[in-house]
């Protein structure tokens, strides 16, 4: 399957929460199971709370510091949110994109398996 990714304006509108073309949807099973995938999650969480971050220091009125402590408190709330439910997120992208329902979680275990069971190998051989 040929993984062809987005341009900037699509990975934007993905970033905000926007479905993608099926032509994407390679792309998007690779994005939500790749060794990066919760920190690719992440990102595109910070990427939803900038705006709204500009927004609170632009027009809420009061002293600058204050202002970008507020919004860098509720940021690392909105982020530890977002870290909570990173499997949930992703899983309902894959979905969105056209995939089987714990398709992104078995294409990680999949991905994964090689590396878990040389630790278990390592182990085995170390403490038994």
């Amino acid at each position: 399957m040929t993984t062809l990714r987005p341009g900037p304006l699509w990975w934007l509108w993905y970033a905000m929460g926007g479905g993608l073309p099926a032509r994407y949807r390679g792309w998007v099973l690779h994005d939500v199971s790749t060794r990066t995938w919760a920190l690719r999650q992440m990102l595109r969480s910070v990427v939803q709370l900038v705006p709204f971050g500009i927004l609170l220091v632009v027009l809420v009125p009061g002293e600058l510091w204050v202002r970008l402590v507020a919004v860098l408190g509720g940021a690392l709330v909105g982020l530890m949110y977002a870290a909570s439910f990173v499997h949930l997120t992703t899983e309902h992208r894959s979905v969105k994109a056209g995939w089987a329902p714990g398709q992104a979680e078995a294409e990680r275990e999949r991905l994964t398996a090689p590396s878990r069971e040389a630790a278990a190998r390592r182990y085995a051989e170390r403490y038994r």
